[in-house]
């Protein structure tokens, strides 16, 4: 445990250094954007190709791509429900902020630290799932509400999909490992050295993003918000650890993938649709670190 303990103080302080050179002007937040394109095309790609280019694919792990995807529509639905009486704009916005996690920035350096590669394994299946939600259901939530004569485009999902870098690493590298096909060893070195950047980069920039603002003309939204995501996320994840005849490891990434905060992408939906973006960049710093404290008391209950 002390382990564990150790390994979330090095990401505090890793975040807070960000946090840190950020308020001095050293780092601006508009620097986190190429920093974020570095991760997620560079870092987090070469992280996914060490992690799963040997993991045996077993009936376990291919159920967490179900349960991931499954559990963001159940969640949809939820807001939909929780928001159905909002005006059309303020229900967009909100409904695609409740489904959706934030796995690759937020969990992948905290879950390599303390479960190393089989963590990553486990949270990268859960991921894949994850990501059709992020990238096709909070993307057509926000698409159909922000205009009166907005049609859904499926074609315009599709492309955003077919052009993330990591989920189209995740489709090649399962599709090379279920066919068997090695990849070379200078290949594969090249890959591991840049993938252990991924860890110190993701919790820099978790720092360089990290906004303690508050407009309290939301607050009534953001709580809405909030009890969605974590009272719904703690209830279903605690009942999967209980009841579910699986592993440890798995029952431990569906009770922390739950809680997980809300998906990055959702901030640039927010521009792209007009929404209210501060509202929403509010919001995801506050679930980094609402998360962030329940994912470290989770650890040092279960473990």
């Amino acid at each position: 445990m002390d382990s564990f303990n150790s390994q979330f103080l090095s990401s505090v302080l890793i975040i807070a250094l960000g946090y840190f050179l950020k308020r001095c002007n050293i780092i601006k937040e508009k620097d986190g954007e190429g920093l974020a394109r570095i991760i997620f095309n560079i870092t987090l790609p070469c992280l996914i190709v060490s992690t799963f280019h040997n993991v045996t694919l077993d009936g376990s792990l291919m159920l967490l791509v179900v349960i991931g995807f499954l559990y963001g529509v159940m969640a949809a639905f939820l807001a939909y429900f929780a928001f159905r009486k909002e005006n059309r704009q303020t229900k967009g916005m909100l409904g695609m902020m409740v489904p959706g996690f934030n796995v690759g920035l937020f969990a992948y350096p905290l879950v390599q630290g303390i479960w190393g590669q089989e963590g990553l394994a486990y949270f990268g299946m859960f991921d894949v799932g994850n990501a059709m939600i992020v990238f096709g259901v909070s993307y057509l939530i926000g698409s159909y509400y922000s205009g009166e004569k907005v049609k859904l485009n499926f074609k315009q999902v599709l492309s955003k999909i077919s052009k993330s870098i990591p989920l189209l690493t995740y489709l090649i590298i399962f599709g090379l490992n279920l066919a068997h096909i090695p990849l070379p060893d200078l290949f594969l070195g090249i890959t591991g050295t840049i993938s252990k950047a991924n860890m110190p980069l993701s919790l820099l920039l978790l720092g360089i993003y990290l906004n303690f603002s508050f407009d309290k003309r939301y607050l009534h939204h953001f709580w809405k918000v909030l009890g969605l995501r974590y009272i719904v996320g703690l209830a279903v994840g605690i009942t999967c650890f209980r009841l579910l005849p699986f592993e440890d490891m798995f029952k431990y990434t569906l009770l922390v993938g739950f809680v997980l905060p809300m998906g990055v992408s959702v901030l640039a939906y927010s521009v792209e649709f007009k929404y209210d973006y501060k509202f929403v960049g509010m919001v995801s710093n506050m679930t980094i670190l609402i998360s962030f404290v329940l994912l470290w008391g989770i650890s040092n209950m279960v473990m």
